[in-house]
């Protein structure tokens, strides 16, 4: 007797735990909207990235190693005396690679190596725009033979970002009104929100970089940039 007292209650416990989710996920089904908005806000760039650097080529490496770090030297010299910090200055490449002769017509044996080339890649981040130009047409007086990537951008998004999360929540409410008064339906409470973001600002037009020969700044178009927010809303529906 002392035994089936103490079974049976346990027995009981067991089924009510088992029980209980299964009459929740029994219930009715709560009839939601869900609905994705976009927005998108634009401002004028205030910095420029641009990556730049040092190509040289020699018979030896040491040779040609050598005449790179001084062009380089001078480069990022330049830099820092037109204000540049050196939080903005970073290598983003460096590479010693042999150069190979060209191949003759019906060639068959190897290639021999006649020289090594260094290339030294900076990245710079140029938050003065109206030097830009100067800046540029300074590295490549000094040695620079590479400029590339360059792009504008903003240094703080964060108004553009909560500008352009602002129009993704009312193109998304737009959305679901729609849908509710075309389906004769209600609104009822938000449900949850969740956002997806396009990362840094992106830039709206080519950037224009034009090689002059006269001694003219480089002349460059920043033009615009633009941050993108995607929202996912659910609202329940009143019955």
């Amino acid at each position: 007797m002392p035994t089936r007292r103490l079974i049976a209650p346990a027995l009981a416990l067991s089924l009510a735990a088992f029980a209980a989710p299964a009459l929740a996920q029994n219930g009715p089904d709560r009839p939601q909207i869900t609905v994705s908005g976009n927005g998108e806000a634009f401002g004028t760039p205030d910095m420029a990235v641009v990556t730049l650097g040092v190509s040289e080529q020699a018979k030896s490496a040491q040779e040609a190693l050598r005449a790179n770090s001084e062009a380089m030297t001078k480069v990022t010299q330049a830099l820092k005396d037109q204000g540049i910090a050196d939080r903005d200055l970073q290598t983003s490449g460096f590479s010693i690679q042999p150069v190979y002769e060209q191949p003759r017509p019906g060639q068959v044996s190897e290639r021999k190596i006649v020289g090594y080339r260094v290339d030294n890649l900076l990245t710079v981040r140029i938050r003065d725009l109206e030097s830009a130009g100067s800046t540029l047409d300074k590295v490549v007086e000094l040695g620079s033979n590479r400029i590339q990537n360059l792009s504008f951008t903003i240094d703080d998004p964060k108004p553009l970002e909560e500008e352009a999360r602002k129009k993704a929540v009312e193109d998304a409410r737009a959305r679901a009104e729609q849908l509710a008064e075309a389906a004769g339906i209600t609104l009822g409470p938000i449900q949850s929100i969740s956002e997806q973001s396009y990362g840094r600002p992106q830039p709206k037009m080519m950037a224009m970089v034009r090689a002059q020969t006269d001694e003219a700044a480089v002349p460059l178009e920043g033009g615009e940039v633009s941050v993108e927010v995607q929202v996912n809303m659910v609202w329940g529906i009143e019955e």
